[in-house]
């Protein structure tokens, strides 16, 4: 076996692993990464050519919730990214918001070091790439004509094509509140946040819809639906001149597109008594040399609102259409703001300061390489989490990790109100205290699939996924999906059926936290440096001078 980068040498060639983990996503990098520090021979096969999904892909804000819930392998990559940017200068150990170019570094240096086979532009084959025999996957097949054979597999894609592929349940959308009990599942009845501050008639004088927005009447509140969260890209922009591209005018540049724009942001003018900020129509958070990472923020911003309902279930070529409407409608609303006389002066010049980073995403062309699909397909196991493992129930047997972010949702759809009135639904930001996340949210069904994990598309309601789906998290659970693999390899079992005391051991021992504290999080950082770190001569200083011969 040699190791080979894009492409296999022979098209028809059979590849057999111990761990096959598709998707190169952040969850994806540490599954493998994990799998391969405990012995398995392991492949991690990229759609694309990049790895580390959002991480490296424009999320460089960190949706961290509570810091000390972070452990494991997630810990040890914000470690590593505190080395990097040599942070102990400051005190300080860990680096929460890396930049793109760094995290991708980073992540392709652990998995060469774990000598993970690593191998980008190997996509699954549509519809007919999963080989299975009984309830177990025996291989994947991907496009260039490869096989991959493997003894436990890892569907850490963020759209579970594996998974589904495999036979595994799953759904996507909105449950209803009545299907599990969820008070805020399904359609919202108020939604408060990133909403429009002042009423915007959804009609022209002609009584002509205003573009960007639905004509379909709003369902009822608590109902099931199957559309989706709103996605956009998680532009890195700058204002450092020497490093600044400016913001491109995307072809088919239609600045009628954002008519509904055009009248917030007057009226918001005279709402607020001055125009609004760069900040307020896309919110800005600073991470390192002078750039930013620029997310969704307000009424009408970068979520592309009600455009992305076909995605989880979409061929390749109808999410290759979704993701460029969303460059077309992102590049073109940055260049809206940035040239068009109907955005406030102050706010177009305060925009035009800003620019592409250039060192960042240098192969395509400074704009992010990862779509930023923060919901698709949820995997339904024999266990699905739901609110209650949120608020009341936050103590597991089988902890693996922790999360603690807000139960957040972007907005599903924008609609027209009895009154004519535009408004967005969906945005959910519901605090929660620290929880404590299961091993079985991870694994399938076992007469579905005995030797499949799902680190990513896991099992749980829309309403869990909206906190757990963060992407230390991910991480948090790759890690673990990683070990079990290696378990269930060594021991001849299921992945439902591995030991989960040795494997929360294991985690223990690599950094796992599994209880809130700051000091629990010191041990668990002293642990996974004492696995990484080189040791130091004792006695000597890291500075002193070698002795003279």
């Amino acid at each position: 076996m040699f190791r080979i980068f894009g492409f296999l040498a022979l098209a028809t060639a059979a590849w057999s692993y111990d761990l096959v983990v598709y998707g190169g996503t952040a969850g994806g990098v540490m599954t493998a990464v994990a799998g391969a520090r405990h012995g398995l021979s392991t492949v991690l096969l990229e759609p694309g050519q990049h790895v580390g999904g959002m991480v490296t892909g424009g999320l460089s804000g960190t949706d961290v919730g509570k810091i000390e819930v972070i452990g494991g392998m997630a810990l040890e990559f914000y470690w590593r990214a505190g080395k990097h940017y040599q942070m102990d200068r400051h005190l300080q150990q860990l680096a929460w918001m890396p930049e793109p170019g760094a995290g991708e570094k980073i992540m392709r240096q652990m998995l060469a070091d774990a000598k993970v086979t690593l191998l980008t532009g190997h996509r699954l084959v549509e519809k007919k790439g999963v080989v299975k025999q009984g309830n177990k996957v025996v291989a994947v097949l991907t496009e260039n004509g490869a096989r991959f054979e493997g003894k436990v597999f890892a569907d850490c894609s963020y759209e579970g094509d594996l998974m589904a592929q495999a036979g595994v349940s799953y759904t996507y959308g909105r449950e209803g509140s009545a299907q599990y009990g969820e008070s805020l599942a399904g359609v919202q009845s108020h939604t408060e946040n990133h909403q429009f501050a002042v009423d915007i008639p959804a009609r022209d004088k002609n009584g002509k819809l205003l573009p960007e927005i639905s004509d379909e009447p709003l369902a009822a509140p608590g109902s099931a639906d199957k559309k989706i969260q709103a996605y956009n890209f998680r532009v890195i922009a700058t204002k450092v001149p020497s490093n600044r591209v400016p913001w491109p005018k995307p072809k088919g540049y239609d600045p009628k597109r954002y008519e509904l724009l055009a009248r917030y942001l007057p009226a918001m003018t005279e709402y607020m008594g001055r125009p609004l900020t760069v900040n307020e129509v896309g919110l800005i958070r600073i991470i390192p040399n002078g750039k930013a990472d620029l997310n969704n923020r307000g009424g009408f911003s970068t979520d592309y609102i009600g455009k992305n309902y076909d995605y989880p279930e979409g061929s390749y070529a109808t999410r290759a259409k979704i993701w460029q409407d969303h460059i077309d409608y992102q590049q073109g609303l940055y260049y809206f703001l940035a040239n068009d006389p109907r955005v406030p002066a102050a706010l177009r010049a305060e925009m035009s300061e800003w620019g592409l980073a250039k060192d960042e995403f240098t192969d395509t062309a400074n704009w992010p390489n990862q779509l930023y699909v923060r919901e698709a397909r949820r995997m339904v196991g024999d266990f699905v989490a739901t609110q209650k493992d949120l608020q009341t129930e936050l103590k597991k047997p089988d902890v693996i990790g922790m999360g603690s972010y807000n139960s957040d949702s972007h907005n599903v759809q924008r609609y027209v109100t009895k009154e004519g009135i535009v408004l967005n639904e969906g945005n959910m930001e519901v605090p929660v205290q620290p929880y404590q996340i299961p091993y079985r949210v991870l694994v399938p069904k076992e007469s579905e699939a005995a030797n499949l994990l799902v680190p990513v598309c896991f099992s749980a309601s829309h309403v869990v996924y909206s906190s757990m789906r963060m992407e230390p998290q991910y991480m948090i659970l790759g890690h673990a999906a990683g070990i079990a693999a290696a378990m269930a390899v060594s021991k001849g079992t299921s992945v439902q059926t591995i030991a989960v005391p040795d494997l929360q051991q294991t985690l223990l021992k690599e950094g796992g936290v599994f209880e809130r504290g700051v000091d629990i999080q010191l041990q668990a950082l002293a642990r996974i440096r004492a696995l990484h770190e080189p040791a130091r001569p004792r006695g000597k200083a890291p500075w002193a001078r070698p002795a003279k011969k």
